[in-house]
């Protein structure tokens, strides 16, 4: 059967290194946001965690003027707090900065959800996970709320969430509105970096490794990873194996295909370190 593969109309992406350098994310963003922006001129929306409150962010430059009815009826509907603006760098796409803050208050409630929904086990959760999963979800309420605000039905949309400080989001897009194409994308994994830093063979024993075991040792983070990476429309990793690719596949990019139940993985050509 012919299938008819069709560009989106709007791309989103979240990242915690959005407007925040903190590691090689931020590169690999914002390196490719020129390109992107070329493709889908203002089309083209970067979601990050508005951790400059109340500061001067230098790789920030907000624009009042910019989705301004839209802004209020984030905050007087949907309780977002956003600053819009423009990413300080080549091409200079939109970025949508959120407060993540707010949502620590429903904290409880939202990982009972994400258990009930998509079985993300939060108990054991520590550090840092608490602060991300709040942002993700807020980026994926921010996806929501634009697209219902200012877009139509026929637009199509895909929402691309990097690293597991996002996957959150991602289950709630993919819940929320199904009519958005999601991605997930792994840059790198805490069992690959492990195995690779206490020089295990990685890559010669890929067969051998349960990562699904591994990631669930007591890491809230390794359940948000192995939720999202088996319910969005496609998963992508740089490293959890030579350089896979999981179309599940992606409805919105095909106009006439069902979402199915079942996976198909399709190993890549290229690989990198953990």
């Amino acid at each position: 059967m012919m299938k008819q593969l069709l560009t989106p109309d709007y791309i989103f992406e979240s990242s915690w290194e959005v407007c925040n350098k903190v590691g090689g994310i931020y590169t690999v963003l914002s390196t490719r946001a020129k390109t992107l922006e070329s493709a889908f001129p203002g089309r083209i929306f970067f979601i990050g965690p508005d951790v400059w409150l109340g500061k001067e962010n230098p790789l920030f430059s907000e624009d009042d003027s910019l989705f301004a009815k839209w802004r209020e009826h984030a905050l007087k509907v949907n309780g977002l707090r956003l600053r819009i603006g423009r990413w300080n760098i080549p091409g200079k796409p939109y970025a949508i900065l959120v407060d993540f803050t707010p949502f620590f208050a429903q904290k409880n409630d939202i990982y009972t959800q994400a258990w009930a929904d998509f079985r993300v086990d939060s108990l054991h959760a520590y550090g840092d996970y608490d602060e991300a999963s709040m942002f993700s979800y807020a980026a994926g309420k921010v996806v929501e709320s634009y697209y219902r605000f200012c877009l139509k039905p026929t637009d199509k949309v895909v929402y691309q969430a990097h690293e597991w400080m996002t996957g959150l989001g991602a289950l709630y897009v993919q819940k929320a509105v199904p009519a958005i194409a999601t991605i997930f994308t792994t840059h790198a994994t805490s069992i690959g970096r492990s195995i690779a830093g206490n020089n295990k063979p990685l890559y010669d024993y890929l067969f051998a490794y349960n990562g699904d075991q591994m990631a669930e040792n007591g890491t809230g983070s390794g359940s948000s990873a192995n939720g999202t990476k088996t319910t969005p429309d496609v998963f992508s990793s740089d490293v959890a194996a030579p350089a896979i690719v999981m179309p599940n596949p992606c409805p919105t990019m095909d106009s006439s295909a069902p979402r199915p139940m079942s996976k198909r993985r399709i190993d890549g050509a290229g690989q990198r370190p953990a």
